[in-house]
């Protein structure tokens, strides 16, 4: 009678998770809504590629991202949100309002004998990893996180590294219990991969996976150079280190169209899009294997930067093509432009010129009308004016200009930035996170259930309930 008792509840088990997905692939674009998606959607189209894969899929759902005690939201409280089904303060990691922990779908997953992986652009102790296994009342606390980290089981972590000083680590009330963050996550059975060449040598078997390819994020998309995976190589890893007959759950973050839109760089925030519609190519290319058993579901934490497409300057035109034309973030172009000066501290504006002109292809004869890259007399100006500051600015730097009392801080990057995203049609309201809703888009098993006007709590909801 017993016998025959367990063999029905196992059946009533066996029944329950049949209607599960066996994979389960979840991407986040942090600060990507509807402007940031159809930027990349409709350069894609202008340039020949397509449509992005992200927005080709037959499900779909605007999502509310307000927090418990904010309509915008952070990172954290978002994170939370998405991994855990329970709105939270910004700032919180992994716990309810009143600071106690809350678990996520991928610790679900874990628990139901499923393999995870966490994946990101930028460190694996971020808002939107740390929120699908750390349980933290403050997102900066990127010592406890790593703690949190290591203590999950979670199977594949890739991204960058802790964000966490060994050194400054003795002074946290946790180091004497649990020393060094990172000999702790190797204590944990962790094997660190350091470069790009141990990570894509990895095999099914080499046992968990911690990646430190860095201590801070990984390259900007239109910065890499080559020496670190894209975010396409760390899922098509992932799936290779964790497919089998449990089946896996996966997040990828695309951490970097975030910090794009906070410094309204428009280029740079494009190409981070692109990259992560590169990876969800990879998941939709295993569905195509794998239809009856595999989920895939896009979304975004929040939006940043109010990103608009339109811009009084070109009327009802747009011209996301131009954006081909920027080869570096503007980040990047800053610091060339800093070096520039440190070698030679009387740097003029004629020596600044090609800079300008390889880092945003903006041109500086030619009719303006006729090429859309050529700069116009109100464009060049506000950029020498810029430059002007510059000089000035970086004299005091210097001690040559002990009087000086303007904005401290070097603007022909922002300027460049500014004239880049007017003469694309792009504007921007803000260099934080706006309130706008994000667009969830999914296809394959129980996608059906991403449609409608959904909170950010819901994706939670039902990816938990597959292994529940």
């Amino acid at each position: 009678m017993k016998k025959i008792l367990f063999l029905a509840i196992a059946a009533i088990a066996m029944s329950a998770f049949a209607g599960r997905p066996k994979y389960v692939f979840l991407f986040i674009g942090d600060g990507m809504s509807v402007p940031q998606r159809m930027t990349a959607e409709e350069f894609s189209r202008k340039s020949g590629a397509g449509s992005l894969a992200m927005n080709t899929m037959p499900f779909s759902a605007m999502t509310r991202t307000c927090s418990a005690d904010s309509l915008v939201t952070d990172s954290a409280a978002a994170a939370t949100a998405i991994a855990c089904g329970t709105k939270t303060k910004n700032h919180y990691s992994g716990v309810d309002p009143e600071g106690k922990p809350v678990y996520s779908s991928a610790a679900a997953a874990k628990k139901a004998g499923v393999k995870v992986g966490i994946l990101t652009t930028v460190t694996i102790t971020h808002a939107t990893p740390a929120g699908f296994y750390a349980h933290r009342n403050n997102r900066g606390d990127a010592y406890g996180i790593s703690i949190d980290l290591a203590n999950s089981g979670f199977d594949f972590f890739a991204g960058g590294g802790l964000d966490v000083n060994p050194k400054n680590s003795k002074n946290h009330k946790q180091y004497a219990e649990c020393g060094d963050a990172y000999e702790y996550v190797r204590s944990k059975g962790y094997n660190i991969v350091e470069t790009k060449d141990q990570f894509l040598a990895l095999k099914p078997g080499d046992g968990k996976v911690f990646t430190k390819f860095t201590n801070g994020a990984l390259e900007s998309t239109i910065d890499a150079d080559g020496t670190q995976p894209t975010i396409a190589e760390m899922v098509a890893k992932a799936v290779e280190m964790l497919d089998g007959d449990s089946g896996f759950f996966i997040m990828a973050e695309g951490g970097r169209i975030d910090w794009a839109g906070h410094s309204n760089d428009a280029a740079t925030n494009l190409r981070d899009v692109l990259a992560l519609d590169e990876a969800i190519k990879v998941a939709l290319q295993f569905q195509d294997k794998h239809p009856d058993d595999t989920l895939v579901v896009v979304t975004g934490d929040h939006e940043t930067g109010g990103m608009s497409m339109g811009f009084a300057g070109t009327g009802y035109a747009l011209y996301m093509d131009r954006l081909v034309n920027q080869t570096m973030s503007v980040g990047k172009f800053e610091d060339k432009v800093a070096a520039a000066f440190k070698a030679n501290p009387a740097l003029s504006f004629g020596d600044v010129k090609p800079i300008i002109t390889e880092a945003f292809g903006f041109k500086f004869e030619g009719d303006a009308k006729k090429d859309g890259m050529v700069l116009t007399k109100a464009e060049l100006k506000g950029i020498v004016a810029a430059f002007d500051h510059d000089v000035d600015f970086h004299k005091s730097k210097i001690e040559e200009n002990s009087k000086y009392d303007g904005e401290k801080r070097y603007l022909l990057g922002g300027e460049c930035r500014v004239v880049m995203s007017h003469k694309c049609g792009i504007g921007w309201s803000s260099g934080a996170h706006t309130a706008m809703p994000v667009l969830t888009t999914a296809k394959g098993r129980c996608a059906e259930q991403f449609s409608g006007f959904i909170e950010n709590t819901d994706i939670s909801r039902i990816m938990k309930a597959f292994y529940e």
